[in-house]
């Protein structure tokens, strides 16, 4: 069995700010977290933990590690960080309006891709950590056609997102482990 993994950047680094708000008690819950913009700017993820985290530990068996995002200012070292830590990475422009676009295409393309290419369906799992449900109908085509997907993301992530993986595993009791 190896395994492919895909990371939205973006969404589990400023998800991961938004659970330790709650932690620490900055705010009442995560959806005034999210309602309010409330985070906890001195949580850092480690994205070393995160890839031993997802990938597993035996590099031998992770076929494919890609955190995708958009393009940091020119003194973030992230990007360097997260290719250290063995993360292939995919930077994108944000668009004229400063937002970032392209960044889940970009992953469902690579994960449709790699499925049809490089995976041995019956062996392989295909990890995703991101949490919206943008993903859901490429969850379900790749599902439908027997492939093993997971879902590694914050309890908060959408049901419907949850309930269309083979299996979820909620992040929030690493908070601790996956910090920097």
């Amino acid at each position: 069995m190896s395994n492919f993994v895909y990371v939205d950047n973006s969404n589990v680094f400023i998800e991961s700010k938004r659970v330790s708000a709650v932690r620490k008690a900055l705010v009442a819950n995560i959806y005034d977290a999210m309602n309010k913009n409330i985070i906890d700017n001195s949580y850092r993820l480690d994205f070393g933990k995160l890839h031993s985290f997802t990938a597993g530990s035996d590099l031998a068996k992770i076929k494919r590690a890609v955190l995708f995002g958009s393009r940091p200012p020119a003194n973030d070292s992230l990007w360097e960080i997260a290719e250290k830590a063995g993360f292939e990475t995919k930077i994108v422009d944000r668009n004229a309006a400063n937002k970032e676009k392209k960044v889940d295409t970009g992953i469902v393309t690579a994960m449709i891709q790699d499925a049809y290419t490089k995976m041995d369906k019956g062996e392989d799992v295909i990890t995703l950590v991101a949490g919206d449900g943008d993903f859901i109908p490429a969850i379900e085509a790749l599902r439908n056609d027997g492939f093993t997907v997971e879902l590694f993301f914050w309890n908060h992530a959408a049901q419907e997102l949850k309930d269309a993986c083979n299996r979820f595993v909620a992040l929030d009791p690493h908070l601790d482990h996956l910090a920097f």
